[in-house]
Order: C-alpha cells, then structure tokens, then sequence
C-alpha cells in the first residue's frame, strides 16, 4: 500500500469512527430521554395525587383515627373534650362552663362542613378578631368560647385540656389546604331579608320544625345517662349567653340555614331563607343569660356586626333594628 492509499484509508476511519460516535449520542438520546421523560411524569403525577389528596373543602374531611403515641392520645382526649363537653367542664355546683358540649354548635365534632368547623382552623390561627381588636391565637378564641357559648369562663392556654383541644384542632386540619381559610368554614352565605323578622312567622317555623328536638319549651332533651343533653337548649339558664355569636340573628339564621332541621346540609337545606331568618329572631327573643362587660366588646365600633344585639353602637340604629333588622344601614 503506498503511502497515498494509507493516509486515505486512515482519513476514512476518523471519518467513520466520528459517524459512529454520533450514532451513539443519538440513541442514547432518543432511548434515555423518554425514560428520563416517563420518570419526571410520574414524579408529577405523584405530586398531584398528594395535591388532590388536600381537603379544600370541609365537606371532603374523612374520619380519622388518632395514632397511638403521646399526640395522638392528647387529640383523641381532645376529642372527648368537644363531644363530650359537660362531662368535663361542669362539676356539681361549681360552673366552669354549662351543660352544651363544643359539638352542640360545632356539629360532627367540628367536622361539619358551615357548621362553624374546626377542620383547618390552624391554618388560619393566629387571626385578627374585631371583638376584641386584636390578633388572637386560637387559644384565645377557644376561651372566648367557653365565656359566651358555654356561659362559663376561661380555662389557662396552658392546662392540659387546652393543650387537648387544639391539638384534637391540629389533627383534624393535617390534610388541609395551609393558605388561609378552607372552604366550608365559618357559616354559610344566604340572602338576608331586606325587612324585620317576623316573630308570629317564626313561631310557627319552631313548632313546625323544631319542636321535635328542642321540645316545644326549647329546653331540649337531656340525655338518659350523662350530664349533658341530646338535643340543647336554645334559650334559658342553660344555653349560650347574649354575648354569645349564637346571639346574633345573621349568625343564627346562617348556621340554621345550613344545618337545621337535623339532617339538613348546605347543599340540600330543608329551610328557606326567610325561614330561618324569622326562625333565628324568635330562638333570640327568648331571655337567656347575660354576659359580663359586654359593652367593652368591638373597642373599634364601626367592626361591631350589625345584627349585635347589645349596644354601644357607631350609629343611631335602634337597638330593637339591631336586633331584628332590617338590615339596610
């Protein structure tokens, strides 16, 4: 071979060893990439499984079961606490709350989707409350609670029921959505009558509706066994105090709404709105206890509701306007 032919036949091979390494690049290419591709999807698929997993409304919430460890024991403490409240905070003569339990307003155990549901709560604590002006913890707001609903007084942020509640509160909220406030909380929306309740009307929603519960005295039934009651009482010595959300018409007519008769849900309310607007006044008309120092509630009062049944007052609404609309001020 001369030396021409040589040079040739090494210029060739390069050539050839080049193509073949480009062959090589490209099939490892077009061979890992969708591997690589598949992955990164199922990657993506599995963060938006654990996504859709997140309760974003509190209607999707599911019973759990508290595990068996020193915070689970704590939360399902807790849960006794809510469900069974009377057994706990009312001890003979000494009233450290009255007979209601947590889950009288807090239907399910806190679970009931506008029912005033603890499910995601944690996530919106530390809040800023306009009764008392300031941004509370949910130790506070647990406390005012246990003045106004349960008619009673608060208990230290640092007793072992305290710590119970919201840590029941805590494990109830894991699957939720942690930006601000879920779907489902609170009580909900409804068209608010543009006139004064109707008391006459609302008595005969009570006897029609009610009264098989909540007995036609609205003392409720107490339970055969046990401190508390089956259905509570919605007015007298042992029901929430006037300083009590309850005792305001909106936030009456609103829970009512969606949850009442029981059975009744936000998606299939077995009352009108009108209904549970005249049903809410008559429920308050009712004498109930007072709550201490009430008047020092809303020390900014253009944030006090316009359905709160006590004054002071930003405006010259009438009193008995606050109380049973309407509410077109």
């Amino acid at each position: 071979m001369s030396a021409m032919e040589f040079k040739k036949l090494t210029n060739y091979l390069k050539a050839l060893s080049w193509i073949i390494v480009a062959l090589v690049i490209t099939c490892t290419t077009l061979c890992v990439f969708p591997l690589k591709h598949e992955e990164n999807k199922r990657q993506t698929d599995s963060l938006e499984i654990r996504n859709d997993s997140l309760i974003t409304h509190v209607s999707q919430f599911k019973e759990i079961s508290f595990k068996d460890n020193p915070e689970g024991k704590m939360a399902s403490y807790g849960e006794k606490l809510i469900k069974n409240t009377y057994d706990y905070f009312y001890d003979g003569e000494v009233k450290i709350g009255n007979k209601l339990a947590c889950s009288s307003c807090h239907l399910n155990g806190g679970t009931k989707a506008f029912a005033a549901p603890y499910v995601g709560l944690t996530n919106v604590f530390p809040t800023y409350i306009g009764r008392e002006n300031k941004v509370e913890s949910i130790e506070e707001r647990i406390n005012g609670c246990f003045e106004r609903s349960m008619n009673g007084r608060a208990i230290p942020e640092n007793s072992k029921e305290m710590r119970a509640i919201v840590t029941y509160i805590k494990n109830i909220s894991v699957n939720t959505v942690n930006k601000g406030r879920l779907a489902g909380q609170g009580f909900i929306k409804m068209a608010i009558p543009n006139r004064a309740a109707d008391l006459k009307h609302g008595q005969l929603v009570f006897e029609n509706k009610c009264t098989s519960c909540h007995g036609k005295d609205g003392q409720g039934l107490p339970q055969t066994a046990g401190k508390g009651y089956q259905y509570p009482p919605l007015w007298g010595k042992d029901s929430y105090n006037d300083g009590a959300g309850m005792a305001r018409l909106i936030t009456a007519a609103r829970f009512i709404k969606a949850n009442m008769p029981l059975g009744a849900t936000y998606d299939a309310p077995q009352l009108k709105d009108d209904e549970a607007y005249d049903v809410a006044a008559y429920i308050n008309s009712f004498d109930r206890p007072q709550k201490s120092d009430k008047q020092l509630d809303y020390p900014n009062l253009s944030k006090k509701p316009k359905d709160s049944p006590y004054p002071p007052y930003a405006d010259n609404i009438s009193i008995e306007q606050h109380k049973l609309g309407p509410y077109n001020f």
